[in-house]
């Protein structure tokens, strides 16, 4: 069961700046687009063939929107890092990291993402550099669920292009919880 003193810790990041900006690894580029549409079926013309995209009032080619998080992904070898942090009772010197501590430590370890709300503000385009700035939105109390008691966390995104003008705004929801106990288990 939480209690009230870690509900009182973990609304103390409400509104936090929950990592440094993560800058893209690589600009956007055709050749991640077309990756991105042949994982997901998704061969709309605007996505790879300039004509189509101007006779649909773009300029050239333009990315999937739903690609935007993509950009900013910071790859398995970081992943890795912050596994091993959290294996040792460690964290990044970030807000997010010191969070998902401490509530590792009062033993709500799984995860599961629950949804994501994304507002776009103008096509990502070939060329454009993307850079992510996350906040803290909001952290539940406690909630019970099937997967057992738990802390929903949404982050807040801006996405900005190399220009910082807001290209995508995003609300991804996780779950942080205790997992419950199976009948039968030992």
């Amino acid at each position: 069961m939480t209690t009230p003193a870690l509900d009182e810790l973990l609304q103390t990041y409400v509104g936090r700046e929950a990592e440094p900006p993560r800058v893209a690894r690589y600009p956007v580029n055709a050749a991640m687009i077309r990756n991105w549409i042949e994982a997901h079926d998704d061969f709309n013309p605007v996505y790879v063939d300039d004509q189509a995209a101007r006779e649909a009032g773009r300029d050239d080619i333009i990315c999937p929107p739903a690609m935007i998080s993509t950009w900013v992904m910071s790859g398995y070898r970081r992943y890795r890092d912050v596994q091993r942090l959290r294996a040792q009772g460690r964290s990044e010197d970030f807000a997010y990291s010191e969070l998902m501590n401490h509530l590792d430590r009062a033993g709500f370890t799984s995860v599961v993402a629950t949804n994501v709300e994304q507002s776009y503000h103008r096509d990502l385009r070939p060329g454009d550099h993307i850079t992510a700035h996350y906040t803290i939105e909001s952290v539940s109390g406690p909630k019970t669920t099937a997967l057992g008691e738990g802390h929903f966390i949404t982050l807040y995104k801006r996405y900005l292009d190399q220009s910082d003008d807001l290209v995508a705004e995003e609300w991804f929801r996780l779950l942080r919880f205790r997992p419950t106990a199976k009948e039968g288990a030992n």
